[in-house]
Parts: C-alpha cells; sequence; structure tokens
C-alpha cells in the first residue's frame, strides 16, 4: 500500500487517498471468493466447487470487488493514518473506490481529525464558587437515616400512622372488574414510601389490624401498563397487622453500635466532614464546570458534526448499559419517556458537544503548559482506585491499562492548573424585594 495524498478539508476532514496494490487488491478478491462461493450456483459444478474465474466470467468480473474493497478498506485507512502520523476521532468514510486498468485499487477515504484548537485567555479566569458549608440539620439527617436503617420494628395495638408497615392483602378494580397484576397477598407496605400508585398509602393512614379499606386512585399518564394509564381504580384492601419502627436512642452507644467512634460527638463531627468533603467536590466540580464554559466560549475549533454524533451514540450506550444494570431496558426506558431512539439520541447531542469542547480546552491547556502524566500519577491513580474498589493494586492494574488511565489523569492535572489559576468570586446575595410605597400598594389592593 501506499498514501498518496492527505489533502486538508473544511470541518476538520481530510481526504486520504490510498493505493492499493494489484497483488494486495487479488488477495481481498479471492478472500471474497472463498467466503460466497458456496451460495453462487454454476452449472456443471457442484455447489461451491467453481472456480473463481469461472464466476466472474459468469456473473461479471465485479462480482466480488464490493466485498473486497469493504474489507481491504478498513486496513488501507488504518495504514495511512499510522503512515502520516494522523490524529483522526471517528469513522471513516469511502469517498471513492477505483479499479485501475493494471487492477490495483485506489480509495478516497474521508477522515475526521482531531480539530486544531486556538484558545484564548485560559488564567486568571472568574466564575462563582460557592462556599462549602454544612449545616446541622444535614448532619441530623444523615443520623436519622441510619437510625432507621438500624431500626427493629415491632407488632403495633393502634391504628397506622406515617412511617409504619402494614401488611395487607389487595386487588383492584377498574369499573367492578379486577384487572391483571392488581392483586397482592400479605404484602409489607411501608406508608410513605411510595412505592404505590400515588394517593394509596396515606388512604391507609388509621386502619387497624383486621379492617377492610378501600383506596380509591388514579393511575398516572406515564404509568408503565398502558392499558390502565389514567384510569379510576378502587383497591379493596384487608389489613392485617400494623407494624412500627422502633428507634434506637441517639446515645453514644448509638454511636458505637454504627460507626468506629466511641462517643456521639465524634460520630457527629465525622459525619460533619464526610458532608463537607462531598459538598467540596460538587462545588469544586461545579466551578470547573463554569470556567471550562467560558474558556470554551472563546475558544477556536471546527469541530466536525461526526465526532459529536458519535459522541451521542457513545453516551447513549453508556446510558443504555446502566439502565441494563439496574433491570431495565434502553427500549423500556424510552416507552416511559414517549421518546424514540432517533429523537434520544438528537438529545444528546447539545451534551455531547459541551462534552468535546471542555476535552479540547483540558488537552489543549495540557499542551501548553507541559502537563504530562508519568509513573508516579499512575501509582498514586492505581492506588486510590484499589481503595474505592475494596481490591488490591495489582487486580486495578489487570484490568485498567495505563493508556486507559493516562487521558483521564491528563484532563485531571489540566483541570487542576485551570483552578489554581483561576479567581473564585463569591457567590451574589439573593436580591432583596424592596418595599412597595404606599402608593403601589393602594393601587395594589384597589386592584
Amino acid at each position: 500500500m501506499e498514501v498518496k495524498s492527505v489533502e486538508k478539508k473544511e470541518k476538520s476532514t481530510a481526504l486520504v487517498t490510498v493505493a492499493v496494490s494489484a497483488a494486495e487488491f487479488d488477495a481481498a478478491i479471492n478472500k471474497a471468493y472463498n467466503k460466497n462461493r458456496k451460495d453462487i450456483l454454476v452449472p456443471g459444478f457442484r455447489k461451491g466447487k467453481a472456480p473463481r474465474k469461472i464466476i466472474e466470467a459468469m456473473y461479471g468480473a465485479s462480482i466480488f470487488h464490493e466485498e473486497a474493497i469493504n474489507d481491504i478498506a478498513p486496513d488501507a485507512y488504518y495504514f495511512a493514518v499510522k503512515e502520516k502520523e494522523l490524529k483522526v476521532v471517528a469513522a471513516p468514510m469511502i469517498e471513492e473506490a477505483k479499479v485501475e486498468e493494471d487492477k490495483s485499487l485506489t480509495l478516497a477515504i474521508s477522515a475526521v481529525l482531531y480539530p486544531d484548537v486556538e484558545l484564548g485567555n485560559y488564567k486568571g479566569v472568574e466564575a462563582v464558587r460557592k462556599e462549602t458549608k454544612v449545616e446541622p440539620a444535614e448532619i441530623d439527617m444523615e443520623i436519622e437515616r441510619l437510625r432507621n436503617r438500624n431500626a427493629s420494628i415491632s407488632t403495633a395495638d393502634r391504628p397506622a400512622k406515617f412511617g409504619d408497615t402494614v401488611v395487607i392483602d389487595y386487588e383492584g378494580f377498574i369499573d367492578g372488574v379486577p384487572f391483571e397484576g392488581g392483586k397482592g397477598e400479605n404484602y409489607s407496605l411501608e406508608i410513605g414510601s411510595n412505592t404505590f400508585i400515588p394517593g394509596f398509602e396515606t388512604q391507609l393512614i388509621g386502619a387497624s389490624a383486621g379492617q377492610d379499606v378501600e383506596v380509591n386512585v388514579t393511575f398516572p399518564e406515564n404509568y408503565n401498563a398502558e392499558e390502565l394509564r389514567g384510569k379510576p381504580a378502587v383497591f379493596k384492601c384487608r389489613v392485617h397487622e400494623v407494624k412500627e419502627k422502633l428507634l434506637p436512642e441517639l446515645d453514644d452507644e448509638f454511636a458505637k453500635d454504627v460507626s468506629e467512634f466511641d462517643t456521639l460527638e465524634e460520630f457527629r463531627r465525622s459525619i460533619s466532614e464526610k458532608i463537607f468533603k462531598n459538598k467540596d467536590s460538587r462545588n469544586r466540580e461545579e466551578f470547573l464546570d463554569r470556567l471550562l464554559e467560558k474558556i470554551a466560549a472563546d475558544m477556536k475549533a471546527d469541530i466536525n458534526e461526526r465526532m459529536i454524533a458519535e459522541r451521542a451514540e457513545r453516551n447513549v450506550e453508556d446510558y443504555a448499559s446502566r439502565l441494563r444494570n439496574q433491570g431495565v431496558t434502553l427500549e423500556q426506558y424510552l416507552e416511559w419517556m414517549g421518546m424514540d431512539k432517533e429523537s434520544f439520541v438528537k438529545a444528546q447531542a447539545a451534551g455531547a458537544e459541551k462534552q468535546i469542547r471542555q476535552e479540547l480546552v483540558l488537552k489543549k491547556v495540557a499542551e501548553l503548559e507541559g502537563i504530562t502524566v508519568g509513573e508516579e500519577d499512575r501509582e498514586a491513580e492505581y492506588k486510590n482506585m484499589a481503595e474505592s474498589y475494596g481490591l488490591d493494586v495489582q487486580a486495578v492494574k489487570n484490568y485498567f491499562t495505563n493508556e486507559m488511565l493516562d487521558e483521564n489523569l491528563l484532563f485531571k492535572k489540566a483541570a487542576d492548573f485551570i483552578i489554581d489559576n483561576a479567581v473564585a468570586l463569591p457567590e451574589p446575595e439573593p436580591k432583596q424585594e424592596e418595599p412597595k410605597s404606599e402608593e403601589a400598594s393602594a393601587a395594589s389592593s384597589a386592584e
């Protein structure tokens, strides 16, 4: 193979022309022949036994060309990428394939290149950074969550109230007719958990063991089962038992039971530190996002639409993977949202472009500032990942290669540089409503 030319075009594309020798092209044709000959009928030959020349004479010399071209084009493309050290960022497209008189092949391939990037100012950029504060109520909420997790359950000899668990039999009816999936027995339902249709659980407040209760609800318009959407229903319920949560006492013994601390005061302090760390990390990320948006707004880069489209597709696939981990398919999710895949992918385009623009900023800053990733950086990251996953460092190394880490580490170091050289502005004070004048108040009252 030989790269004849690389012609730069607009929108960060290049037309790459590659010459494939007659011998290389013939080998690709022969491969296509061997793959397909079993499906080609030739009179006088058993199926799959007709020589290539006979088939070409009967069906035309170009019968195997299309498949041979599609087979050899990726090799030609990656040969050109390596030979000319091209920085490509999206799948190529064959623009022209021409079989020459000497039986060689000339391929014209459209490649999407990493765009040239020109930054404006990226040092001393100003943006709002939230002050990280922890309110006592946030600590209290976390402690209450832990108290609820460690609560015991006992039967309550009284009517049900919010937060109790009721054990019920239920059967649902629409227009007096029971519907499929609307029946359950000995079901434990926590009032306030919002696991049932809106309005269902609160109608069980005040019910006692042995009591029959009719619950009237309307199915939401976005309910999973299409045939039930928006329809009113009656659920006939029998309450078997009312159970209440018994929360542990909030004292030093509780702190010892749920943590490594000996006193409640130490435990509260540790929770405060954890909340602070999480909030400060979020505030830092929001600050970085504001900085990158400002820098990207002044950046010059001709980003190709195919680069954005491929990133949007990849983001959709990542989202689908997360859904599958929760037992939901992308098709089910789209049905619930009332969208098709094409419109969903298009909706991701803006976010995909923002991601790309911010990554271009980070890479360019790293280039301009001579930021690199070394072995010490990798080892520290492997150690952090091992601690996060609860694995030993070698196990993480076996799964994540240096190449997989390097780009993320480069982005992190470039982000640190931008933040360290930025100007953090305080949050603006909320605007106070000016008091109305007596005349305005009187006019308002008259209206």
